[in-house]
């Protein structure tokens, strides 16, 4: 076992990384929010908007079923392990075998649907059945989009091998170029298409930052001791390994990543503009998702899997315990804001050229009820990838398929009577189910998840975020009252609300004595 005196430069090392990684990160979720700001003040949540929001789900789907994140969740353990060992040749011959395997096998997968996106995108779009304008330029747009499914694969792979190597900042700064570049296309190719087809530059820079965020991190590659070379033994065990272990991954990732489309799915049944809108609020709850939990759990993996490998159920179970509630610890206030300032956040962010008031009420709605799920959905990321690391990943497959049930029955039953709400609800319950689940079973897995600890921090982080959305609302109120809604007033209404209230939580936490609020400034003042 570690002795203390390791764990204490890892420790730190962790900090600097994760740091590093939630600023990048929170850098790429700002420029996403600019993204979707420059997008909505274009285009709003129209029926053309809601097109390219479906047409651009549906490679997210594919991309989820084989690519990124599925492929990371099943490479990075065996990776590992193998560096681990010291076969760092044999590594690297792994990664180049799935390089072109995934080359070959996605670069036939993209050819077949461009060619049958006709059928296959009016699955996901029923609503549209009748207007053959948009159902038009929703198989058009997808088969715009559908290289990336590739694209992303391949980045996937270079990622996991970074991350296993500890290396963070790059694979962190690649979604920030990605941001960078649609933005650009946005701005500089909108005005060039006419009117009708001004989505389309949505649609070309998605496709052209896509490919500069596979490349950037190439040559970071290099000096690893070893490097890709032409081999496509798919007969290799660890190969194989790979493969089987991205089954129960990518049907996981794939049916959580369906979940939004059956959010987008029921949207086209209530009215045209309901995928846009969803997908608007989810871009803002994606923020904090993004900074926090994502970051924390992108961090860890790596570290679960070596624990994973050595057999120090011990390590991995303390690691994973702390990460939880350092996820509950900023989760949770971050909801609560979303919460209480969903409509003036929405306004500030999007209430402009073609995005009006309606359109700020549509997403504000979806918005407070996606807030809910935004703690849960932190904590069931980190399980997730503690089962990954454990290279047991079938259980947390079940439970997505209970996820994406207990999604799809819910918004069923609610989006008549509830519209946007009863759709986001169905999300927000199979989040809740599967999270529970999720710990239940890691506490058989591993002798116990530290549940108390995470129970009793949470009890008080919930009292700190009740002062703080009664500070945070008070705040906005007063100054809204005061300064009216001119884009500066809003800003400042919104971030004074924003600080006000989190000052108040930080105080709130630090006396009420929870661990993991010392822990962090301890952390991010730990040097060397």
């Amino acid at each position: 076992m570690p002795s203390p005196s390791h764990d204490r430069p890892r420790g730190r090392r962790l900090a600097r990384n994760t740091v590093f990684f939630s600023a990048a990160t929170g850098l790429s979720r700002v420029l996403g929010l600019v993204r979707e700001v420059v997008a909505a003040a274009y285009f709003g949540v129209s029926g053309a908007m809601s097109a390219f929001t479906i047409a651009f789900q549906v490679p997210n789907l594919v991309r989820a079923l084989f690519a990124d994140a599925a492929l990371q969740g099943a490479f990075v353990p065996v990776f590992t392990e193998l560096l681990e060992k010291g076969e760092r040749r044999e590594a690297f011959r792994v990664a180049s075998s799935l390089f072109f395997l995934i080359a070959l096998v996605l670069g036939a997968v993209t050819a077949a649907f461009i060619l049958l996106a006709d059928p296959l995108m009016s699955l996901f779009a029923p609503g549209f059945d009748d207007d053959p304008r948009l159902e038009g330029l929703t198989v058009t747009l997808a088969q715009l989009l559908f290289p990336i499914v590739l694209l992303l694969a391949l980045s996937g792979l270079v990622v996991g091998m970074l991350n296993s190597f500890d290396h963070f900042s790059v694979p962190a700064l690649a979604p920030v170029a990605w941001n960078i570049v649609i933005i650009g296309a946005l701005v500089g190719l909108a005005p060039v298409f006419p009117e009708e087809d001004e989505i389309y530059a949505y649609a070309v820079g998605v496709l052209a930052g896509t490919l500069i965020q596979f490349l950037l991190p190439l040559p970071w590659l290099r000096g690893r001791g070893g490097s890709f070379s032409f081999s496509l033994d798919w007969r290799n065990e660890h190969v194989r390994r790979v493969l089987w272990l991205m089954l129960p991954v990518t049907i996981a990732l794939g049916m959580i990543n369906l979940s939004l489309l059956i959010n987008s799915l029921f949207g086209t049944l209530v009215q045209e503009e309901a995928p846009a809108a969803i997908d608007k609020a989810f871009r803002i709850y994606q923020l904090p998702q993004g900074i926090f939990s994502i970051s924390i759990a992108t961090i860890l993996f790596p570290t679960l899997a070596r624990f994973a490998a050595r057999g120090a159920t011990a390590d991995l179970r303390r690691t994973m315990a702390n990460g939880v509630r350092q996820i509950l610890l900023l989760l949770i206030p971050s909801a609560v804001l979303m919460a209480v300032l969903a409509e003036p956040i929405t306004r500030l962010l999007y209430e402009r050229g073609e995005f009006d008031a309606q359109a700020t009420d549509l997403v504000a709605t979806a918005l407070v009820w996606w807030s809910i799920s935004l703690p849960f959905q932190g904590v069931s990321l980190l399980f997730s990838r503690t089962f990954f690391s454990l290279q047991k990943p079938w259980a947390t497959t079940a439970l997505a398929a209970v996820n994406m049930v207990v999604n799809a029955l819910v918004a069923l039953a609610l989006y008549k009577p509830f519209g946007i709400a009863g759709i986001v609800i169905g999300t927000v319950a199979g989040t809740l189910v599967m999270t529970v689940a999720q710990g239940l079973l890691l506490r058989r897995e591993l002798g116990g998840v530290e549940a108390r600890q995470a129970l009793a921090a949470g009890v008080r982080m919930l009292g700190a975020s009740a002062l703080l959305s009664a500070v945070a609302y008070g705040a906005w109120y007063g100054l809204d009252e005061l300064l009216g809604r001119t884009v500066p007033a809003q800003a400042v209404s919104v971030g004074a609300a924003i600080a006000a209230g989190l000052a108040v939580y930080a105080g709130a936490v630090w006396v009420l004595g929870v661990p993991e609020a010392r822990q962090i400034r301890s952390l991010l003042r730990s040097r060397g």
